[in-house]
């Protein structure tokens, strides 16, 4: 293998592993000398596609300097190009590697879920896994467009929504029934013959066959009215009615019943966005907009890949197909693909392949549509453009907050552009449940995967500055250890590192808290410049915060329409509302109790009700006695004893 004498120099060894790469597809990996994982890719001809990053001088790019730190290099070869495609995306998901186009691993599509394992099943909104016991449509775009679908259930159907146990409790028809939407089979309203067919037409509506629905109720009507059972046939009547409104209503209905994904790529300003429409039974439900993480610097990589490979001489074609083709790998490993799959841009037959192989269908891909789904594709074209374009917007917006308050703070505009700010509050609920949140402004936006709640313990209730003591010291201890070891974060990893001092740290209170911090600090050997307080104004009011600093520097007081301010009070804010969302969960486990019931090994929801039923709430469980929760069907001497254990 030849290579340019000015590229990177690399140890002998990678290089004859290089050379010694044989001419089949597989999965590459680059790692730096620290064992971080640099790139994965997938190849091929491995040899070929490999040997391309070590033959020239890749200059100051950013493909040069991720060349420039491989240290060593691992392989796994695939029998076929599509065994390779599926593997190197695992990889990205599990291993998320710093060069590749990297889309948020997002597991929280919401389900409409029927409870086919029940009598009478209910229809409700659904998260999570699934399960082979019940029946479930989706996946939806958002949670809106799930409640509205059973919205529609309830109102052509009337299919209950309520909880098993209310369900089994009732004694009379609820609200529902009065307003014609639940036919009460709670108290026996509905023969579940009846309610069985009507469960069976709300699946085929949610599947998409429209007109069977139609045409069956619209017979039976018929064959009520022709017996002289009018009443019965009113109720078919204004049951038909309703679906033809709701049909009238979806304008974007047509006469496929296919389930359909539609698929547009937008760029502009080194970001990307794809946007995916979902159309399920013929009904778009909706759109959602996905924006991958290290964009140019994988594109980058995927055009030097593809200068071995024959590609589209369209450089931005390209670049859009390459973000298409990561985000189809990534997000269908996860999910079942539809059976259709309309997109603006090509994809890899090798990926289709792979990805109807893994979903054991196989999957039309088209690019060229025709009739509503050219307008479908239009519509999710416009849309990426308009969430690309917000997105810069508000990334703009908050870059120009960030140099705010850098210059007002003295920073220097590298340090300005690299701003990390950590921010403290402490929440609890007259001393009870004190919780501590931390919450981390970088790279110009909030990183909720960087977010930590602290369990405050061993203090005086109410202690506000115990509390802020032992979060500092919690936190930074570690920093401190580190800087005294003189352990030097990689600079790429500080975005994500948390073994590093912040540029800025914000603590939620006046000269008390400030005060407090510089003693943490001040034992740990940190900086003093770093902590700064912000402190209600006058009155309290939102606008009129002040600046305190520990390190002596007099108070700031910022204008109210002030970048810096702002910045700072949504920094503040964020950090208030994470730490009170955890003191709630915190304090309602605490009264209620539930999850330390639940905890028991052979306490399930059913015993933890009857338990709580039989002694009238959590208290009265603590005051029972062995023999007294044995008198709780199910409840054996072994599990009593467990219960009576963990209550004490």
């Amino acid at each position: 293998m030849t290579s340019d004498p000015s590229a990177p120099q690399h140890s002998a060894a990678l290089l004859a592993q290089v050379a010694a790469l044989p001419h089949l597809p597989g999965v590459y990996r680059y790692f730096s000398a620290d064992g971080a994982l640099l790139y994965v890719g997938k190849a091929r001809d491995l040899r070929k596609r490999v040997s391309s990053y070590f033959q020239k001088d890749h200059g100051g790019t950013r493909i040069g300097l991720m060349v420039s730190r491989i240290a060593r290099l691992d392989t796994t070869v695939t029998r076929t190009e599509a065994e390779a495609l599926l593997l190197e995306n695992n990889l990205i998901k599990t291993q998320h590697p710093r060069y590749n186009i990297l889309f948020r691993d997002d597991k929280s599509y919401p389900y409409l879920q029927i409870t086919t394992a029940h009598a009478f099943p209910r229809v409700a909104y659904y998260r999570g896994a699934t399960d082979r016991k019940q029946q479930y449509f989706g996946p939806y775009p958002n949670a809106w467009a799930v409640k509205e679908s059973i919205a529609v259930l309830q109102k052509v159907f009337q299919l209950r929504t309520c909880e098993d146990t209310v369900f089994s409790n009732r004694s009379r028809p609820c609200l529902l029934h009065q307003i014609h939407r639940c036919t009460a089979p709670c108290v026996g309203k509905i023969s579940p013959e009846d309610y069985a067919r009507d469960v069976q037409h709300a699946v085929r509506f949610l599947r998409g066959d429209h007109g069977v629905v139609m045409g069956d109720l619209q017979q039976r009507m018929q064959s009520l009215s022709d017996a002289w059972r009018f009443e019965e046939a009113a109720v078919l009547r204004d049951q038909i009615a309703a679906l033809s409104g709701v049909l009238q209503q979806q304008s974007m209905e047509v006469g496929s019943t296919d389930d359909v994904d539609i698929l547009a790529v937008a760029l502009k300003g080194g970001r990307a966005c794809v946007n995916l429409a979902m159309v399920r039974g013929g009904r778009h439900l909706g759109d959602r907009a996905y924006f991958p993480s290290q964009v140019q610097a994988a594109l980058e990589l995927e055009d030097l890949a593809a200068s071995d490979e024959a590609a589209s001489p369209d450089a931005g074609g390209r670049a859009a197909q390459s973000v298409l083709q990561a985000f189809v790998a990534q997000h269908y490993l996860q999910m079942a693909p539809p059976p259709v799959l309309v997109c603006d841009q090509p994809l890899d037959a090798e990926l289709l392949d792979a990805l109807s192989e893994h979903a054991g269908h196989r999957m039309l891909h088209i690019t060229q549509p025709r009739g509503q789904r050219r307008d479908w594709l239009d519509m999710a074209q416009k849309g990426a453009q308009i969430a690309l374009t917000r997105l810069l917007a508000e990334e703009g917006s908050q870059r120009e907050r960030s140099l705010a308050l850098a210059q007002v703070l003295g920073l220097g505009a590298e340090q300005a552009e690299g701003l990390r700010i950590e921010c403290f509050d402490i929440s609890h609920t007259a001393g009870e449940a004190t919780q501590a949140s931390c919450v981390v402004y970088a790279e110009h936006a909030m990183q909720p995967a960087l977010y930590r709640r602290y369990r405050i313990q061993d203090i005086t209730p109410g202690d506000d500055y115990a509390a802020m003591r032992q979060v500092l010291t919690r936190r930074y201890k570690r920093v401190a250890e580190a800087l005294a070891a003189d352990a030097e974060p990689d600079p790429e990893a500080q975005g994500r590192n948390d073994a590093r001092l912040p540029d800025l740290v914000l603590v939620d209170g006046g000269r008390g808290q400030v005060s407090m911090a510089r003693e943490v600090f001040t034992e740990l050997g940190l900086d003093l410049g770093v902590i700064v307080g912000v402190e209600k104004g006058d009155g309290r009011k939102v606008g009129l915060e002040e600046l305190v600093f520990a390190d002596g520097r007099p108070k700031l007081t910022l204008p109210a329409d002030s970048a810096a301010l702002m910045l700072v009070a949504q920094i503040r804010d964020e950090a208030h509302r994470f730490a009170i969302t955890g003191m709630r969960a915190a304090r309602a486990k605490v009264r209620t109790g539930g999850s330390r019931l639940e905890d028991i090994p052979g306490i399930g929801p059913k015993r933890r009700a009857k338990l709580l039923a039989r002694f009238g709430g959590i208290r009265g469980v603590e005051a029972a006695s062995e023999d007294d929760l044995m008198t709780v069907d199910g409840i054996s001497r072994e599990l009593a004893h467990a219960i009576y254990k963990a209550m004490h």
